[in-house]
Order: C-alpha cells, then structure tokens, then sequence
C-alpha cells in the first residue's frame, strides 16, 4: 500500500489512532505471511501459476458468497453496472485485479528462490517509485498530485534499498534476473490501487471493488496458466494436504477489510506507512525464524530493508502536495 500525502487529522483520540497503527501493521505482516504462502504453494505444485491460481480462486469463491449476502455488495454491485453504462466509469479501470494477478504470480515464481525479504523489499521499491508517476498523472480518485521533494527522495532510496539487498548476489544474475519480476509487480500496484480506488468510489463499496479485482485476476491467472500448461506441461507437483497453504486469498481479503475500516481513525498516511513497516518487518522475522532453502537473510538484506523503511518513513513525512 502506498502512503498518500494526506495528513492524519489532529482531532482523532490518540487511543483510537494507536489502536488503527498497531493493526494496520499486523495487517502488513499478513501480507508477507501471504507471500511466504503462495511461494511455498508454488514450490509443492512446482509451478507459480497454479499456485497464483488457487489463491486468486480460493478468495474469489469466499467474495462470491460474502458480496450478494451483504445490501452494501448487492448495492454496490448495481452502482458499478450503471457507473460503466454511463461512462463515469471507464472498463479500463476495472482492470486493476490483473496487477494483483501478477504480483500474486511473482509469489510463486520467485519466493523459492529470493526468500520473503529480499522479495518485499523489490516490491515496495516498485510500488514507491511508481506512485509517484501515478499521482502526477491523476489517475487515482484523488486527482493529480504534485511530486515532492520528500516523496522522490524516498523513491531513489528504496530503489537503493533493493540493490543493497541483492547485492550479496550481483554474482548470480539469475537471481537478480528473479528481483526484477517483484520489482515490476510493485510498480503495479500503484496503478492497480489507484484504478480501485476509482471502483470503490463508484460502487461506495470496498468489497464490491475487492470482488472485481479478485474477479478480474482469476480471469488473467486462468488464461496465463492455460498458455503455461499448452507450453511447459502440467504441473509435476502435487496438490498438498496442509490447509495453511490455501489461505493466500482469503487473508488478502482480510488485508483489504482491515484497512477499509481503520482508515477513518488513521488517515491514509499513517495507515500507508504502518502497513508496509509490518511488511517488511513481517518478512524479515520470516526469513530469520522460519527459513527456507533461499531465505537465510544476510547483513545486506537486512540493511536493505532498514533502508526502506527510512525511505518510505520520508515518502510520508512529505508536506501535502498541492494539486
């Protein structure tokens, strides 16, 4: 999540404001721990894509039953319709589930091989630095933003974040060749966040948003692994038993809810800079307590993702931008 030049208002009790930061980082280590679970479903199927399907299509099944059970989905699900006869709302805009398709596929792909942390920190780098073309281009709800000194410092920093991250592995370039697909899917979250946000506006509904989304995913993922099956095969894994492994979707569901309803006593920008400080520290603890074959987090990796937090520390500190 991107942190916005929106300032926390002054008036809010100071509990309640506490309350929202301690959970909107506990939201942002859930994000990692769907990291570290949609890799590991990639590893046991032996193909990324599978796994981004079944955690796409896990969460789209569980958003089928929950939207048209609530007046507000059903509502929004009407809004949405008639903002798109209208034109208020452009198809092109519905798209944003296919930037989560991707990022969600990267989880699979690459996780295995780079570890959580040094996948986080790509990640955000990518989502930093291309907020900052998205808010100038006024393509999110809240129009055009101005590119302060503060936010474009924060960019080039977490940028610097990540290739002090992989540094220790300039010697393999198939592991930095790996670093670059996070980094792109970061740089598309930006786009997919802001695009929603046009959904969620239109729909007064953040679950009926959520629903496209995950909607428009599922398709995007279904189409990229019947072109993966027609090219490489079925998958050689083999679908595993533990339950823990197919809870990638529903906890982005949870993610997205958590922050629908804390917002109003956190402001964008605090909930923004608390959720991916629990990221990234949610991700490295993972590599440190848990890790995998690939996961063992040097002094690198974890000077990269202290630089990040610093980086994305200024990004939010920024004065608010005039538009």
């Amino acid at each position: 999540m991107i942190a916005t030049d929106t300032a926390t208002p002054q008036t809010l009790p100071a509990a309640r404001r506490i309350t929202g930061v301690a959970l909107a980082s506990i939201s942002g280590v859930a994000v990692a721990v769907q990291s570290r679970i949609n890799g590991e479903l990639g590893v046991r199927l032996a193909d990324g894509f599978a796994a981004a399907v079944f955690s796409f299509g896990i969460g789209l099944l569980v958003l089928l039953v929950l939207v048209p059970a609530t007046s507000g989905g059903r509502r929004g699900l009407v809004a949405v319709r008639r903002a798109l006869t209208m034109g208020t709302l452009r198809p092109w805009q519905c798209l944003g589930g296919m930037c989560g398709a991707f990022l969600v596929a990267t989880q699979g792909l690459t996780i295995g091989s780079l570890g959580v942390a040094v996948f986080t920190v790509a990640v955000v780098a990518g989502q930093s630095g291309s907020s900052l073309a998205v808010d100038r281009a006024g393509i999110g709800p809240t129009g055009r933003q101005a590119v302060t000194r503060q936010r474009l410092t924060g960019a080039v920093l977490t940028v610097l974040a990540v290739g002090l991250a992989v540094g220790d592995r300039l010697g393999d370039p198939g592991a930095l060749a790996l670093a670059l697909l996070p980094l792109l899917a970061g740089v598309g979250i930006a786009w997919q966040q802001a695009v929603n946000g046009r959904v969620r506006a239109a729909a007064d509904s953040a679950l009926t948003a959520t629903l496209v989304n995950f909607a428009v995913g599922t398709v995007t993922l279904l189409v990229a692994f019947a072109i993966d099956i027609a090219v490489r095969g079925w998958p050689a894994g083999h679908l595993p038993t533990e339950p823990w492994l197919y809870l990638g979707g529903p906890i982005g569901i949870v993610f997205i809810a958590i922050a629908a309803a804390i917002v109003r006593f956190t402001g964008v920008l605090l909930l923004g800079l608390a959720t991916i400080a629990g990221q990234i520290v949610g991700a490295v603890l993972l590599d440190l307590l848990s890790p995998t074959a690939a996961s063992h987090p040097g002094l690198n990796t974890l000077l990269g993702a202290a630089l990040t937090m610093v980086a994305v520390l200024i990004a939010a500190l920024a004065p608010p931008a005039r538009r």
